[in-house]
């Protein structure tokens, strides 16, 4: 079962996550830290849009950000996907139990209707 404040946190990754810009933002500062105003540039956006998708991603710890002067530079954040991931391979084991149990099913059934013959009804 998930704690409530582990479901908060995922929540806050998921919807950071469910957005292309923000997960390409993500994929650009594993290669390298930037700048709010690179990272702008490179996605072809605005510094406020920039700033409003760098603050979910820092809100979802998967940003860190630091003011050195007039330049705010982003990094990866420390977490982490480890809770994300955990939580995907769960669901992940949960549906191919319930596909090898199908399986199981459709093998049973083609094997009865071959004892059976094809054309009996």
């Amino acid at each position: 079962m998930v704690h409530y404040a582990e479901a908060t946190r995922l929540d806050a990754s998921f919807a950071a996550l469910s957005d292309a810009t923000r997960r390409g933002v993500l994929e650009q500062l594993g290669r390298a830290e930037a700048s709010i105003t690179d990272l702008a540039e490179r996605f072809h956006m605005t510094l406020t849009g920039m700033k409003k998708h760098v603050g979910i991603l820092e809100r979802a710890g998967l940003v860190i950000t630091e003011k050195v002067g007039r330049v705010r530079t982003c990094r990866l954040g420390a977490q982490g996907l480890t809770a994300e991931a955990d939580w995907i391979e769960n669901y992940h084991a949960r549906w191919h139990a319930r596909f090898d149990a199908l399986d199981d099913v459709i093998a049973e059934l083609k094997a009865k209707e071959k004892m059976d013959g094809p054309d009996r009804q």
